[in-house]
């Protein structure tokens, strides 16, 4: 398990985003990471996604970038929807200090 240190709020300044330039997906079809729904096939379409982002190196930038600007959709720093709705919930139930760490 590793520690994101998710800095919500924060303001993300696109030319420190050039972690992108490593991601493991750069590649991909970026449909892969925004299926249609969240059941039947979808459910393999996710895993599919997530184990691109098992291998990526740049993880946690990723889901950083995905928590600190509320993207709802798709997966993100290997982290459907819901398990990054939980992730946010769990910070703003917590300390609201500026750098919370959060659990990935």
């Amino acid at each position: 398990m590793t520690v994101v240190g998710a800095m919500l709020p924060h303001v993300v300044d696109s030319d420190h985003d050039r972690w992108r330039e490593h991601a493991a997906c750069r590649d991909s079809d970026a449909s892969l990471f925004f299926p249609a729904g969240s059941t039947g096939a979808a459910i393999e379409q996710i895993e599919a996604a997530k184990a691109v982002c098992a291998t990526c190196p740049v993880r946690d930038d990723c889901l950083r970038f995905a928590l600190e600007t509320n993207q709802d959709d798709g997966v993100w720093g290997g982290r459907d929807e819901i398990e990054r709705r939980r992730l946010r919930r769990v910070w703003r139930e917590g300390n609201h200090t500026a750098r919370h760490p959060v659990s990935v």
